[in-house]
């Protein structure tokens, strides 16, 4: 399998749009730059709430599925919510699940922090449709690096089905588009279990439209310092660049603190307290100096 590795130079986008060839119950959808008329629009966009420790995490995706349901499936779904919530994690095509024509590979998810991405496919689904979930499908082709040194990358028991909810309230909708993003939290899913790696997949869905985010710098870059965003039980990572620039994105409408951990050279943690996040607003907090 080929290693699909992308250096992104700037704020980019990866978008996952949908076109429908049929209204059968398992449906392909291939890209197309135009949305037809009847169709919607939808735009998916890949960021990483990065892992700490790892040089690199590559997560082999395989496949791409949204569940875009008509009344029928709808009303199916709410007879039997617990059979058909078992049903779409068994790999269930029917009920209005959709493929994404995607290229299938393993991906540096490292790549896709401090707001960064990049473009992945595009298309349509009907508009008499409601977008309900997406599911992932992974391959076994993952792995971990570490110091230089790479280490395999097993899914928790053997399930490699990632079924995502979708609300109102994660996505946007502007000029017949769907927009969100899809958020794999890399830290959140990555365990030691005896001597080897374990991968509990955590992925969470947010509207950047609808969202906040917080950035600044933390210096000197010999701290090595990571960035969390906290609120009540709501955790935010990220791993700064070269010159201490961080940035969290997707974050709901609080008060945080930001813990700075340094975790090299005997440099001393601090926070900042009281961070207010209002909602559909970038923060922009002072840069912080970590000292030994």
């Amino acid at each position: 399998m080929k290693k699909m590795i992308f250096q992104v130079p700037g704020v980019g986008i990866i978008l996952i749009a949908l076109s429908v060839v049929a209204l059968s119950c398992q449906k392909s959808m291939n890209k197309t730059g135009v949305v037809p008329a009847g169709q919607t629009g939808l735009k998916i966009f890949l960021t990483d709430d990065p892992a700490l420790s790892f040089d690199d995490v590559f997560i082999d995706i395989q496949k791409l599925e949204v569940k875009a349901e008509d009344s029928a499936d709808a009303d199916a779904e709410r007879r039997d919510e617990r059979g058909s919530d078992e049903r779409d994690h068994g790999g269930e095509t029917s009920g209005g699940w959709m493929t994404l024509d995607i290229h299938p590979g393993v991906y540096d998810i490292l790549q896709f922090r401090n707001g960064l991405d990049t473009l992945f496919a595009s298309g349509s689904f009907p508009s008499v449709r409601s977008l309900k979930k997406i599911r992932l499908t992974l391959g076994t082709n993952n792995s971990v690096v570490i110091n230089g040194n790479t280490f395999p990358l097993s899914v928790k028991n053997k399930s490699n089905i990632v079924v995502i909810n979708l609300s109102g309230d994660d996505m946007s909708f502007d000029q017949g588009q769907i927009r969100f993003s899809l958020d794999f939290d890399a830290g959140g899913s990555i365990r030691l279990h005896g001597d080897k790696f374990e991968l509990d997949p955590h992925v969470r869905i947010f509207s950047k439209e609808k969202a906040s985010s917080i950035e600044g710098v933390v210096l000197p870059a010999a701290a090595q310092a990571t960035v969390m965003a906290i609120s009540g039980t709501d955790t935010a990572t990220a791993k700064p660049e070269r010159e201490g620039e961080y940035k969290l994105v997707g974050l709901k409408p609080g008060t945080y603190s930001l813990l700075f951990h340094a975790t090299a050279n005997n440099y001393l943690d601090t926070t900042l307290n009281n961070i207010v996040v209002a909602g559909r607003e970038d923060v922009h907090v002072r840069t912080v100096t970590l000292h030994q």
